[in-house]
């Protein structure tokens, strides 16, 4: 089993590459800027990926299936949070 800092490094790489992505995807519309998307990106990455490392064992997910969910599931709140950023100042 890897050391929770592995974890939480993972989530901050995770972080900032779903804050590089935000640019491709929605072509270039930064509504609070770039700093802004890796900023939001990186938190919500963590916090997801804390939430994930304290929730999952209790409801019985480990192992293998545990790892995958603590990687994809931040990257996925991340981008969505990116797009509720968007969504909320339309331009």
């Amino acid at each position: 089993m890897m050391p929770p800092i592995v974890f939480f490094l993972i989530w901050i790489v995770i972080g900032v590459l779903a804050g590089a992505l935000a640019d491709p995807i929605w072509k270039g519309r930064r509504p609070y800027g770039e700093i802004a998307d890796y900023v939001v990106a990186i938190i919500a990455s963590v916090i997801t990926g804390l939430l994930d490392w304290v929730v999952l064992p209790l409801i019985g997910i480990t192992g293998t299936l545990k790892f995958v969910a603590a990687v994809l599931e931040p990257a996925l709140v991340a981008l969505l949070a990116l797009w509720i950023m968007r969504i909320i100042r339309k331009e």
